[in-house]
């Protein structure tokens, strides 16, 4: 089985779970928006990178979990429109490829992990004693999305497998 991780939003992440096993972790692609430097997710570049890791694979042996996002008190309404466009894009992506998707709340895989409450960091290390072999692609601060993404898919893994 094949499952697909995501943490959503432009710096996000996503990962690929093969039995068990973490095969790839990539930073969400992106792009250019407008003139201020602003960024949007690359939803043809997401359809493409996951085209390519999922070609060998029967879909009905594909799981895509993407993490639940919702509205934050304290964020701004732009920033959270365009955090809903890119879980948006996501699931119409994968809706077009007719992969199975699962939801899952941050609250339930970061209790799973004993993460509520932790500095973002704590995840990529929680990811890193579970995945020892894939640490050198954790070995960076911002590699906490991949670590998210990677957990996630890891949660359902461990929790769904019998779905």
């Amino acid at each position: 089985m094949l499952i697909i991780g995501i943490d959503p939003g432009i710096s996000g992440a996503i990962c690929f779970l093969k039995n068990g096993k973490v095969i790839d972790a990539i930073e969400m692609p992106s792009m250019a928006e407008g003139k201020k430097n602003k960024k949007q997710v690359n939803g043809s570049q997401i359809f493409n990178e996951i085209s390519l890791r999922i070609k060998d694979f029967n879909k009905e042996n594909i799981k895509v979990v993407i993490e639940q996002v919702s509205a934050m008190p304290g964020q701004g309404v732009t920033s959270m429109f365009n955090f809903g466009q890119s879980f948006g894009i996501l699931k119409g992506i994968c809706s077009a490829m007719h992969l199975s998707m699962h939801f899952v709340r941050p609250a339930k895989w970061k209790k799973y992990f004993n993460l509520i409450n932790c500095e973002k960091d704590a995840s990529r290390t929680k990811a890193i004693e579970i995945f020892p072999y894939f640490s050198t692609n954790l070995s960076k601060k911002k590699d906490a999305n991949k670590a998210d993404a990677i957990l996630i898919a890891s949660y359902f893994y461990e929790t769904y497998r019998s779905e």
